[in-house]
């Protein structure tokens, strides 16, 4: 059985390392700030498509 090199181990637990990061980003919530904003372009989506 081929032992993986350090280069593997490394590419490996980065691997793993931004996943868990990107999981916990995905959980936060969106800041007011961010979520009025895209309250904002909906509406004006909605107008727009209206016309």
């Amino acid at each position: 059985m081929k032992k993986p090199n350090r280069t593997e181990e490394l590419r490996a637990q980065i691997d793993e390392n931004l996943k868990r990061v990107y999981q916990e980003a995905l959980q936060e919530e969106i800041p007011d700030r961010f979520a009025a904003l895209l309250e904002q372009l909906r509406q004006k989506d909605k107008k727009g498509s209206d016309q």
